[in-house]
């Protein structure tokens, strides 16, 4: 049989494990795994030095075009995605604006994403009050599930959820077997713990309290309960959580949560008083708190890791005053998730097949991308080439994130992506962009 390309492997994490491989693509797929020295009839025949990864499924991407373009946009995101080995993103329906609680916004956020992507994009709609009327429609029209937010968005048009409103929405859900991800923080205890102003980290931190997640995620339980719909508890902080979380789960409620990079990798301790590059909503909490996540992780109870890259413009961070109530939230992350989680996962002993299971496969598995997130057979081609051993220190301006704010600015991160594949061709190599933006939208009716 002959084949487009043939890549090889001493080491690739397969679906099945890591292992010396040879993989046979076509038509951008993986249509067979072969022994490494196998003989074949390619189009292209190479050997790759280094670890073959699945590429990386982020599902929690800010990417705020149209309308906050300056913070981040199609182009400088996914060009940040695919240096990072992030082969697929799907699109929060906020911040831009229009928000996209609408098939009427969806297409025009897709109108103005059309030839800007390096990677496969798919998109997240948006569930507010008034517009549960808008959500079968937003399903046919290819959006993989509705966000909510169940306290303050932090952006007027995309208002929260009241528990009537989830409750409406998630019946509508259930009907369709749709997913509802809810940024879940109680509005009433956020509101009683809040502080005007606050330069102290401490200060934040006792501002968004534990409780206001546990409260949030109680009630989301019930109501998944009640209404049989899927839920997914994004970026989750509290660790407190994880337990009422698992006895969910045994109890046959359909929930499941993730957690991102900046909660497994920094930690309340290190963070000074007015460095609001470290603000996010949830908190960055205490080093007890993120053992516990890690635990989380390699329990099963959290699924996945993703980014929640969530950027803005550097003067929104309002660095000169740093009030930590005042500043934007949010963290980017994009290109460098990977070796952050590498950089600590490795002290606490976790395997390559670890980072592949909670960074692709289990993300493509949350939103029905069974083409995604494996090297296997059947699978797009999609993949990185990692170097495990190899450090960097990490330099904002040199990331491809539209602004250079990052808390991991100085910090030496081990592992390095060189290589990108999207459908078995190359976009990125060794910090160079190959061809014109490759990228498909990806939808609903395609997982």
């Amino acid at each position: 049989m002959s084949y487009d390309l043939v890549i090889r492997a001493k080491r690739a994490v397969t679906a099945i494990g890591e292992r010396p491989v040879a993989v046979a693509i076509t038509n951008g797929k993986i249509v067979a795994l072969l022994d490494f020295n196998a003989k074949v009839d390619a189009g292209e025949n190479y050997e790759v030095l280094g670890v073959l990864m699945p590429g990386v499924v982020d599902t929690h991407v800010h990417i705020n075009e149209p309308g906050r373009t300056p913070w981040e946009g199609f182009a400088t995101a996914t060009r940040a995605a695919a240096a990072g080995g992030v082969t697929t993103v799907i699109d929060m329906p906020l911040n831009s604006i229009p928000p996209t609680v609408t098939p009427d916004a969806l297409a025009i956020k897709k109108s103005v994403a059309e030839t800007q992507c390096s990677v496969d994009v798919g998109f997240w709609g948006g569930s507010i009050p008034g517009n549960v009327s808008q959500l079968e429609p937003l399903l046919k029209a290819g959006v993989f599930g509705f966000k909510c937010f169940l306290l303050h968005s932090g952006v007027d048009e995309f208002p929260a959820s009241s528990l009537d409103d989830l409750a409406s929405a998630l019946q509508v859900l259930a009907k369709h077997d749709g997913l509802m991800v809810v940024h879940a923080e109680d509005s009433v205890a956020i509101e009683r713990s809040s502080k005007a102003a606050s330069k102290k980290y401490s200060e934040f931190l006792a501002s968004r309290p534990k409780g206001a997640e546990n409260v949030a995620i109680a009630q989301l339980i019930e109501e998944s309960r009640r209404t049989g719909a899927r839920v997914h508890v994004l970026h989750l902080s509290s660790s407190d959580a994880i337990a009422m979380i698992a006895s969910a789960q045994e109890d046959g409620v359909k929930i499941s949560t993730e957690t991102c990079p900046h909660y497994l990798s920094l930690n309340s301790d290190e963070i000074a008083d007015g460095a609001t590059q470290y603000k996010c909503c949830p908190p960055i909490r205490e080093s007890a708190n993120q053992d516990r996540l890690w635990q989380g992780l390699k329990s099963g109870i959290i699924s996945m890791i993703v980014s929640d890259h969530s950027p803005c413009t550097p003067d929104l961070k309002l660095f000169e005053v740093g009030d930590f109530q005042a500043a934007w939230g949010g963290i980017s992350s994009l290109q460098i998730g990977v070796p952050i989680i590498w950089t600590e996962g490795s002290k606490r002993g976790i395997s390559l097949f670890d980072l592949a299971t909670w960074m692709s496969s289990r993300p493509a598995e949350l939103v029905g991308l069974s083409q995604k997130g494996a090297i296997d057979v059947g699978k797009d081609a999609d993949m990185y080439l990692f170097d495990p051993d190899r450090t960097f220190t990490v330099d904002p301006l040199k990331l491809a994130h539209k602004n250079p704010v990052s808390p991991y600015a100085g910090k030496v991160l081990k592992g390095v992506v060189s290589k990108t594949w999207l459908r078995g061709k190359l976009v990125h190599d060794d910090g160079n962009f190959i061809g014109s933006p490759q990228g498909k939208f990806l939808s609903r009716s395609h997982a």
